[in-house]
């Protein structure tokens, strides 16, 4: 066929080299046609039940080969992710969540998600060997990367481009088909290694692989891996470019948690009489500025050591954080540097895999998966409160540490402004409580049977699958009982306020000690999926008679049971002590929820002529106790020339709410303000003192899941155009668009109360129609439209008596809004803006310089990512600072990755690279990492971890 050529240039594309992969699967054909020359070998490929000869089809995919993938220095799904020009920049993985662990969040701890085309983890499909696996057990909506068995793999193919319509929820943004070995003889043992050259966040893995039996010879083969891999932490000290002391730049920590404590003033403090009653009472009067502080140091204070005395410690940048009243009289620390970089991570798989023919024309299989991850976030030391830890929690008013901070702030505010002998209220950063610890451990494990073969002219495929997915988290170190805590501080033993070169006392140190939670689990989940499959796929024997080849059809079933269960606070309920700070979620407990999903798809590929053949696909999916859905896709291929390919697809999608968002625990919280009138009466529920109907009112807030939540529903299009003038050189260019209606959101309180008309079913009330509920769980409204180009060049030659190769792939986002009420307009185009949780970049791209002779390969690739707005702080929002170096623009991100392959060893097989090669840091940004990950950089869009070598050795025996 014409299609060949082209596909064989572009349909193999990758976005990290361009040169392997083709061959591998000419390779692999050679030997699945057994020797049968006149045989033409068809294949199947992600996004199509169909097998077919040619690779390139009417959807655009990227196949990624293990050569890639090793010459690159890439150990893990997670880092292939990053490296993705189509993947979205989000905090999906573990070098991006490394302090996000509450609320929705709390899945994160342990687990990285794919994300493609900003579409969200839970709207991108991931498979294994073509196959649904089990999702994190904490995450609950998402597969788990970490628990990919990375070193057995040997390809990935990703589908970019919606696929529900043959592979049902999930697909919308896209699908990762991670392929793993199926069919090896011998032995070998591979080892890697990635130093950083500045230290810290070093990666390890060592495996082994073996196998035996030609499955065509013998009639069998068993084969087996085994891997280990190790990342060590990198902590945010260890990069210079991470410190957040950077103010004239519009950076500065925001927190007067200091390891030596701020004083605080609070209400009603300068009352004996009042539980608030403390030292500073509501505040000093500044005697040099006249203004009121209300949060202070008094190493700050004129005369004393100042605040740098401490490491990581130094002036506060008030004005940058609009509390210029504050300017000069308080220290901030740098919290961020505290946290960990990349989190330490342990990781051990096992794949297992018997294949044996049955007869002459299909072949059984059963294969074992299993794998154990264990994460641990590590951020900073607690902040403490004597408010958050109870009123026994204030610091004592004796002692020397007491007259310290007393005579500090007599010289300067002078003695009449201070309630001597009033207690203190402190904001402290408890160095001495270590830092705070969550340790999760994930087991994954899957059992997968199957039979494949042929009957005529038509290949089927049987499977039936079980795969569980079970993570626990739990506190180290840094936690600890709430009274217990509050009860040294208030004893006296545990202290505050000391100087450099002090330290706790043994009271001290033992009271921390006995209150430390360490072990204590925090919450665990676990997911099951148990799925049988069938299909079938072959020619018809049938054509449309105007020059076209015959119609193949495909068709199956696809029945699953998934399963969820969360179990939180371990503890018995009569005995649960508070510990402080920790991000329990007790509310959402699940004891044990599942759903059968029963689906039916055909799909059929029709030449209506030579050059123009059809795609056309349908799968229904219902779900027990939620309902069905029907999805179409129709996708068109024509080559009027043998040079030029065009291909186009429109298609429908879905994803089902998780069943976080289903079965959540509903609780009502009641709202507390005087400023809420009903919004059926008073438009945006605005009140109004003259008018009787307009008056507060303060009913509950209902928060939770949902039971009748329905799915997203999605559509997709794309065309592209694909030209292959010579043998030697394609480019292909691809559009495409997303449009997700009903969007499963919280409803903002705003949108509620001013659109009541349309959330009237949001509104409970009561026999009487007074409203005593406002309805806040999840629903579905609101549009997104996402739209953008990729871009892809591959060519290759002659030079110097070897043989070279250029891939280039780009991808460019050109619109990313979204509406959250159905009737409203959409909002502004967020591609190249901030964000909490994706960064939309407009451009990114990725070039690889590939060229082997004789013994050598070598390979260059060049990564770039667009620049982007910076975050505004919120004192240079309100005018109130102008830092002179502030721009509120992220440069852009551009490194070159190389790597050296030497062949000429019999039985060895080395790689050498640099990462980073220039050793370029991530670029500055001004935002912080309460809501968003990093500080002073992004690891969404930049690696921290700087220049670092690689060598990975394998040895076959």
């Amino acid at each position: 066929m014409k299609l060949n050529k082209i596909a064989l240039l572009l349909g193999l594309t990758t976005s990290m080299s361009g040169m392997a992969y083709a061959q591998d699967v000419g390779q692999d054909e050679n030997s699945q046609q057994n020797n049968e020359e006149d045989k033409v070998e068809r294949i199947e490929v992600t996004g199509s039940s169909i097998k077919r000869t040619a690779m390139e089809g009417d959807l655009p995919l990227t196949i990624i080969s293990r050569e890639d993938i090793d010459a690159q220095g890439i150990t893990t799904a997670e880092q292939l992710l990053l490296q993705l020009n189509v993947a979205s920049n989000s905090n999906d993985n573990l070098a991006s969540n490394t302090g996000i662990v509450s609320g929705e969040e709390r899945g994160n701890n342990g687990a990285s998600s794919a994300n493609l085309r900003q579409q969200g983890a839970g709207s991108t499909l991931v498979l294994l060997n073509g196959r649904r696996t089990a999702t994190h057990g904490l995450k609950g909506r998402s597969v788990d990367l970490n628990s990919i068995p990375f070193s057995a793999i040997e390809r990935v193919e990703v589908l970019r481009d919606g696929a529900s319509a043959v592979y049902g929820t999930d697909a919308i943004g896209g699908v990762i088909n991670f392929i793993l070995k199926k069919d090896y003889q011998g032995a070998e043992v591979g080892a890697f290694a990635d130093h950083t050259e500045a230290g810290g966040g070093n990666i390890y893995r060592f495996n082994v692989l073996a196998g035996t039996g030609d499955l065509y010879s013998d009639g069998y083969n068993v084969m087996a891996s085994l891997s280990y891999r190790q990342a060590e932490i990198l902590r945010g000290v260890d990069r210079d470019f991470t410190n957040t002391f950077q103010p004239e730049s519009g950076l500065s920590p925001d927190t007067r948690g200091t390891p030596f404590a701020s004083v605080n003033d609070r209400p009603g403090g300068d009352d004996p009489t009042s539980p608030n009653y403390n030292l500073i009472g509501t505040g000093l009067i500044n005697p040099n500025t006249g203004l009121e502080n209300d949060v202070l140091n008094v190493l700050a204070l004129p005369g004393m050591p100042g605040c740098d005395v401490y490491p990581l410690m130094g002036d506060d940048a008030a004005e940058l954080w609009n509390r210029e009243r504050n300017s000069g009289v308080s220290c901030a620390w740098d919290y961020p540097r505290a946290a960990a970089l990349q989190q330490p991570v342990e990781s051990v798989d096992f794949v297992a895999r018997a294949t044996k023919t049955l007869g002459d024309s299909a072949e059984g299989f059963v294969e074992v998966i299993g794998s154990e991850v264990t994460s641990k976030k590590v951020f900073e030391p607690n902040q403490i409160t004597p408010w958050a830890i109870g009123s026994a929690g204030w610091y004592p008013s004796t002692g020397e540490s007491y007259d310290y901070v007393y005579d500090a702030l007599a010289d300067y505010y002078g003695a009449d402004q201070l309630n001597y002998g009033a207690p203190i209220a402190f904001r402290w950063r408890c160095m001495d409580c270590g830092p705070r610890q969550i340790e999760t451990t994930t087991e994954a494990m899957k059992i997968q049977f199957g039979v494949e073969g042929t009957i005529g002219f038509w290949d089927y495929k049987v499977g039936l699958g079980h795969a569980t997915n079970e993570s626990e988290s739990q506190l180290g170190g840094g936690y600890h009982y709430t009274e217990m805590l509050a009860a040294g501080i208030g004893s006296g033993d545990i202290n505050p306020f000391l100087l450099p070169g002090q330290s706790q006392s043994a009271a001290g140190m033992a009271a921390l000690e006995a209150a430390s939670a360490a072990g204590v689990v925090l919450y665990g989940g676990k997911t099951t999926m148990t799925q049988f499959d069938a299909s079938i796929t072959g020619d018809t024997g049938f054509n449309l008679g105007w020059g076209g080849d015959n119609i193949y059809v495909a068709g199956g079933i696809d029945i699953r049971k998934e399963g969820y269960e969360f179990n939180g606070d371990r503890r018995a309920a009569a005995d649960r002590p508070d510990i402080y700070g920790a991000p329990f979620d007790n509310a959402n407990v699940l004891d044990d929820v599942d759903r059968t999903v029963k689906a039916v798809f055909v799909e059929a590929l029709v030449p209506v002529v030579e050059s123009f053949e059809m795609n056309l696909a349908l799968r229904r999916d219902d779900y027990d106790g939620f309902g069905g859905t029907t999805n179409p896709k129709v996708g068109l291929l024509w080559q009027p020339t043998e040079e030029i390919l065009v291909r186009g697809a429109y298609s429908t999608g879905f994803r089902t709410p998780s069943f976080n968002q289903i079965y959540n625990g509903a609780t009502e919280e009641p709202y507390t303000g005087q400023d809420l009138a009903d919004p059926r009466d008073c438009p945006g529920g605005v009140v109004d003192p003259d008018d009787p109907n307009c008056q507060p009112i303060q009913p509950t807030r209902l928060f939770g899941g949902k039971l009748d939540l329905g799915p997203e529903e999605s559509t997709q299009e794309s065309f592209g155009v694909v030209y292959a003038p010579t043998d030697n050189f394609s480019m292909n260019v691809d559009w495409w668009r997303i449009v997700i209606e009903g969007t499963i959101q919280t409803p903002d309180f705003r949108d509620l109360l001013e659109n009541y008309d349309l959330y009237q079913d949001n509104f409970i009330r009561d026999a009487n129609g007074d409203l005593v509920t406002i309805d806040s769980r999840y629903i579905n409204a609101g549009e997104r439209r996402t739209s953008g180009i990729e871009l892809g060049i591959q060519t290759n030659g002659e030079m110097y008596d070897g043989i070279w190769a250029l891939n280039f792939n780009g991808s460019y986002l050109i619109e990313d809004k979204k509406k959250l009420v159905d009737d409203a307009p959409f909002g502004p185009n967020l591609v190249g803006t901030h964000s909490r949780g994706n960064i939309p970049l407009r451009w990114k791209h990725t070039v690889t310089f590939n060229y082997a002779k004789g013994d050598w390969a070598h390979s260059l690739t060049q990564l770039y990512r667009h620049s982007y707005d910076d975050e505004t702080p919120a004192g240079v929002a309100s005018g109130v600072a102008n830092p002179p170096y502030y721009d509120g623009e992220v440069g852009s991100y551009l490194i070159y990755n190389y790597s050296v392959r030497y062949m000429a060893l019999e039985d060895w097989d080395v790689t050498f690279g640099i990462k980073n090669l220039f050793d370029r840091d991530p670029p500055f940004t001004a935002h912080q990492n309460d809501y968003s990950p990093g500080a002073a950089f992004d690891p969404r869009v930049a690696d921290p971890r700087g220049r670092a070598y690689t060598l990975q050795l394998t040895y076959k025996f």
